[in-house]
């Protein structure tokens, strides 16, 4: 018998106690209200929505999925998404209570998602970028081989194209099912950023719950400026892993964006109403007369110095209008 078939008959052996039903609580409607996790307070969904599904009453930062989160930052109709073909495979044969496989058909038919994040370029506040937005819903946003490649590809083509990248990151850490290939991305990723750092342009990693693992390991750790959302969990190993090998009791907010904040390891929490317009500042001190610089594939003979006359007037009047607002 396995382990996860003793826990299974260890589960029904020992039925639930029943308890009377407190009389505050009620049945929700299924999607028209939502019960916040932190404070149980019902907000109707779509004021929810309006509010960056950020609770109201206690400030509590509710789970995005990647499609909700490229809505919140990218202006409308500007998103290309780019290698979106990539899939991926069971190079190990792995199998636990089911098979690798089945587990990857399965979790896709449900989110709708090739893999556990997506990628490509759009603009953001009229600035161009290249976003990276993992998915929790994912198994657990886990990295793989195609999750590793298709962030390599991203920041490859931001080097090409002068793009500053911005990457949400939200994961368990690499995915086991693929063994020592998932550990890889780790390496991969990080020489990709290597190479877009010597070309002088802007990487920012926005840290969100959770945040844990060869993820954390690697590129969410190598920006040039940290960003994470409230009270979000970022860690590499788990509290109670690293409780028994100091043999001491930790912080109650360890591995915490507040505890991290203060230690050094992020520079900024910023709440999720407010991350667009931080994001938009922050490339816009970056690289102010962007796009002036054409991209380092470019042909010199087909540069039209009319054009990059009109795209740095462009970008100045985005510099005044974001001061403006700020």
């Amino acid at each position: 018998m396995s382990l996860f078939d003793w826990f299974a008959n260890r589960e029904k052996a020992e039925p639930p106690m029943l308890q009377p039903q407190s009389p505050q609580e009620r049945e929700v409607a299924d999607g028209l209200w939502t019960k916040c996790p932190a404070c149980g307070v019902l907000t109707y969904t779509k004021d929810l929505q309006g509010n960056w599904l950020v609770c109201a009453e206690c400030g509590h930062h509710l789970r995005v999925d990647s499609d909700e989160r490229i809505r919140q930052l990218i202006d409308a109709k500007t998103w290309q998404p780019i290698n979106e073909h990539l899939q991926p495979t069971d190079p190990l044969k792995f199998k636990d209570r089911k098979s690798y496989k089945d587990r990857i058909r399965d979790t896709q038919k449900a989110t709708e998602l090739t893999d556990a994040v997506q990628t490509g370029h759009g603009r953001l506040d009229g600035l161009p970028i290249a976003l990276g937005v993992m998915d929790f819903r994912f198994m657990g946003g886990s990295m793989g081989s195609v999750v590793g490649e298709k962030l390599c590809r991203l920041i490859e083509y931001a080097t090409l194209e002068r793009l500053p990248v911005v990457i949400i990151c939200a994961s368990g850490g690499a995915r086991m099912q693929e063994g020592m290939l998932s550990l890889m991305q780790m390496a991969k990723i990080s020489g990709a950023l290597q190479k877009h750092q010597e070309q002088r342009l802007l990487y920012i990693p926005v840290l969100t719950h959770p945040t844990t693992g060869g993820v954390t390991a690697s590129f969410a750790m190598l920006g040039d400026l940290i960003l994470a959302e409230p009270k979000a969990t970022i860690g590499f190993a788990g509290r109670r892993v690293i409780e028994q090998t100091l043999r001491e009791k930790l912080p109650d907010d360890f591995q915490t964006s507040e505890y991290l904040m203060h230690h050094g390891f992020v520079d900024a929490i910023v709440p999720r109403p407010q991350l667009k317009r931080t994001l938009a500042q922050l490339i816009s001190l970056h690289q102010p007369f962007y796009p002036i610089l054409p991209p380092l594939n470019a042909d010199p003979k087909q540069i039209n110095p009319e054009l990059v006359l009109s795209h740095t007037a462009l970008a100045v009047d985005n510099q005044i209008s974001v001061n403006q607002d700020s």
